[in-house]
Formats: C-alpha cells, structure tokens, sequence
C-alpha cells in the first residue's frame, strides 16, 4: 500500500519538533528527538580467543560488538565501521600493546571511550596512557563481570555526553559561520539580486541541504527573483509545492516527508528523488518578504539545537535582506 506524504505545520519560530526526516549529523544537522533506538557500538580486542568469545557474549545484549584479535585488525575495522562508542583492549598482545593501539585511535575518533584489560602491572604504560587522555579506565584480570558491565555502562553514558558536547560546539561553531556569511554577502553585494544565489549557497551548506531556494516575495505573492544552489532549476518545484500555500496562508515554517513515494501532491519534490524539504517564511511585520526552501534526498532530522539555529539564520536573513532592499 503506497504511503501518504505526511504534512507538518510549525510555528515559524516555535520548537520545529517532526518525526521523520529532517536534516542528518553533519554540521547542523543531528539525531532526531524520535529516533530509531540503536544499540551502541563497542570493538572489544584480545588476542586470546576466549577472552575475545567470553567480552562478546558479556555485552552483545546491550551493545554491537566488534571483534578484533590484534591491534592492527581493530585498526583496519574502526578504519572501515567507523567511529565506536568504547574500545575494550587487552594490554599484552603481540606485535602492538594495547596503550599504544588506543593512542592510534585518539587523533581520529576523540570522543571514543577507552578501557584497558591488563593481567600485568604495566605501571608507566598505563599511567602514561591515563595522563594522555587516551584510557578513561583499566581493569585487571581475571575480571568481574558485573563489575565490567557497569565500568562499561558508565563509559557509554560518558560517549554520549561527549558527543553532545562535540555536536554543540560544532553546532554553535556552524551558526556563527553562517550568521557570518549572511552579513558579509549583504555588505558586499551591490544588489538584493547579485546577494540571492550566494546566501542560498551558504544556508544549504550550512544545512547539509541538496537544493535551496531564496525566493522573494511581496504582497504575499512570489515574484520572480530569487536565488538558488543545487544541480536543478527548482523554480518550478517551488512554486508546485502544496506547502506553499499553507506556507502564505499560516506564516509557519512547513515541513514535507515521505516524498518519495507516488503522489500528485509530491510529485515536483519526488521526481527529483527528494526525500524531505522545509520551507520557512521571512518575515517582517507579519508579512511575508520572501520564502526558504531547503531540501535533501535523504531523510532527515531536526535536532532542538538545530532548530534554534534556523529561526536565528532566518531572522538575520529578514535584516540582511530589508538592508539590501534599502
């Protein structure tokens, strides 16, 4: 049975909270406030293959384990799976010591929890290791279990705080950038016209979009001129779009899902294989001066972070824009 694109009315500068798909990782873009629940992902390293089988069936109910024999296979995994939440390793393997294993991780995958198993009194390894940042815990052996599991609990707890941190800043990093942006095309630019197609260049990049528009508008009307940033001429598409006239009618930021199933209505969006698009009004004095559209062929999500952070990219843009109507 074919799925009904699912509409989303937000008030233009309230929370823009949705359920499927707006905006990824990258830069702006973050985990949405319902997403899917995923199993962290923990690489545990022992050359010992029972120690390796016992630490999978230890934590495979709560965590995706990833399995390496040495430093060098857990190397060659993390370089193809990606960043982990926790490294578990055993400090005397053959060919590269656990510490110096973990210190290889640190430049690539910062936040990545690190705890050491040691059977041994490595001393000046592990206290070298420790003072560097690159282990958060070690833990002797034989170990316990249930102790293990909480060492790793609170080490998970640790990556995701982490991770939030790093995202805010680079967050809060982004925004500036683009608030920057803005300001600087606006002085720049000789004609409201000439500054259209820079400024929508800058909000897709800053979003992580596939295609912006920057359309202006007057009387609650679309005129002609605008700017654009994509491989496609999305003027058509734009004025196509059934959220436009919700757009008009509410002054509220609109927000289109599931377009990439058969439907009249998303028809411009999903010939394009466009996944999720946001159109967000610019206003001033309540009326409407010109239209945003962002979209990508990806679902997407926005984070409440995010969020924050278009309302202010869009009331910058209203001062920019009536400062180059002027």
């Amino acid at each position: 049975m074919a799925l009904i694109p699912v509409y989303c009315v937000i008030p233009a500068w309230q929370t823009l909270s949705m359920n499927s798909g707006l905006m990824s990782s990258s830069s702006l873009m973050a985990k949405s406030l319902v997403a899917k629940t995923v199993k962290p992902r923990i690489l545990v390293v022992d050359d010992e293959p029972d120690n390796l089988d016992l630490l999978y069936r230890t934590f495979r109910r709560d965590f995706q384990v990833l399995r390496a024999a040495s430093g060098k296979e857990a190397l060659a995994i993390l370089a193809e799976e990606g960043e982990v939440a926790i490294i578990i390793s055993d400090q005397r393997m053959p060919e590269m010591k656990g510490t110096e294993f973990l210190s290889k991780t640190v430049p690539q995958f910062p936040d990545t929890v690190r705890i050491i198993l040691t059977g041994f009194t490595d001393v000046e390894d592990l206290v070298e290791a420790i003072n560097a940042g690159q282990v958060y815990r070690y833990i002797t052996k034989p170990w316990d279990p249930d102790e293990l599991k909480q060492v790793v609990q609170r080490a998970a707890e640790t990556y995701e705080l982490l991770k939030q941190r790093t995202d805010e800043m680079l967050q809060a990093h982004t925004q500036a950038l683009l608030l920057s942006q803005i300001s600087e095309i606006a002085e720049e630019s000789a004609t409201l016209e000439i500054a259209l197609n820079p400024i929508a260049a800058a909000f897709a990049e800053a979003f992580k979009a596939d295609h912006c528009i920057l359309r202006l508008a007057a009387d609650e009307q679309l005129t002609a001129t605008l700017g654009t940033f994509g491989p496609l001429d999305l003027q058509a598409e734009l004025d196509q779009t059934p959220l436009l006239a919700r757009l008009m009618a509410t002054k509220q930021v609109q927000v289109l899902t599931d377009t990439s199933v058969g439907n009249a209505g998303a028809a411009s969006a999903s010939h394009a294989g466009i996944a999720a698009q946001v159109l967000a009004p610019v206003l001033y004095r309540e009326q409407v001066i010109a239209v945003l559209m962002l979209q990508w062929k990806t679902d997407q999500v926005f984070s409440e972070g995010q969020q924050e952070a278009l309302r202010l990219a869009i009331r910058h843009l209203t001062l920019a824009l009536l400062c180059l109507q002027s």
